[in-house]
């Protein structure tokens, strides 16, 4: 009798124990759902707000220190957009420019990758490029036009080389923090276990990295967007960037909305699928739960 009347007690205290805590963290969980959809309410609601004060202040050729009766309305804008993608050569530039993009920045993802932590861990490595490195990252990629014009036979090659040139130095620059800024105790504690250097990489180096070179990634795909519109305008012959800028020569303003706007809409999903891998590979590290 006693041992059952126990057994009663110590499972209504867990109960009483466990309930709250349940309740608690169903609270928890409402109240960030709650918050995250709130934020995406007033996301949604900048946009809306921009859009309706741009297309209220060109419909009404306003011209108070900035000439908005000179700029296209937003209905404009739209109806251009729609006949761009009922036509053919919008989808061709769209795809000749993440071709452009997708191989430059893969290329300088590896590279800068690579370079990145020889130049953290190597003292040989980074007394020979290290100095060409500091020099030869100041310089604006698209500066590199005319070299890229005299160097690669044809303007494609000129293009991706540009971008792969925009996105490196982020990547590598980002990289090579990373790496001097692992904690040494990490491998020292692998090396008396008797790892090889080739387990210190593994298991070490690139874990440790991996938010810094994402960072890196970030920032290096925004570059190498700009570079490459850019480039497009100068010397392309397909590309969102050229026809943005052979719109503004034949002066289709519309056009030349449309293309900025492909443009953004272009780089914003590409950052985020690098954001979004980032978190995905990285989903070990520790969170801070917004409030």
């Amino acid at each position: 009798m006693t041992a059952s009347r126990s057994v009663t007690l110590r499972g209504a205290g867990t109960a009483a124990l466990v309930g709250p805590a349940v309740a608690d963290n169903d609270e928890n969980t409402w109240a960030r759902g709650r918050s995250t959809w709130r934020t995406r309410a007033l996301q949604v609601a900048s946009v809306a707000a921009a859009i309706g004060l741009w297309q209220l202040l060109t419909a009404n050729n306003v011209r108070w220190w900035l000439r908005f009766d000179t700029l296209p309305t937003v209905t404009e804008i739209i109806r251009e957009f729609g006949k761009q993608l009922r036509s053919d050569q919008f989808y061709v530039d769209v795809a000749q420019s993440l071709i452009r993009i997708l191989t430059g920045f893969g290329l300088a993802a590896v590279v800068g990758v690579l370079a990145g932590i020889a130049l953290g861990r190597s003292g040989l490595f980074a007394a020979v490029l290290g100095p060409l490195t500091e020099l030869a990252r100041p310089i604006p990629a698209i500066a590199l036009v005319p070299v890229a014009i005299l160097l690669f036979p044809s303007d494609e090659s000129g293009i991706v080389f540009i971008t792969f040139m925009a996105s490196l130095f982020p990547v590598l620059v980002s990289t090579r923090h990373a790496v001097r800024a692992l904690p040494t105790i990490w491998e020292d504690a692998l090396r008396t276990l008797g790892a090889s250097r080739t387990d210190v990489l593994v298991r070490v180096v690139f874990p440790g990295i991996l938010p810094g070179v994402f960072s890196g990634l970030s920032v290096g795909m925004g570059v190498a967007w700009i570079c490459l519109i850019s480039a497009e305008m100068i010397s392309g012959r397909l590309g969102i960037g050229y026809r943005t800028w052979q719109a503004y020569t034949i002066v289709d303003y519309p056009a030349v909305f449309v293309g900025m706007i492909t443009i953004g809409i272009l780089g914003f999903v590409t950052s985020g699928i690098v954001e979004l891998a980032g978190r995905r590979i990285t989903r070990w590290l520790p969170r801070e739960v917004a409030e």
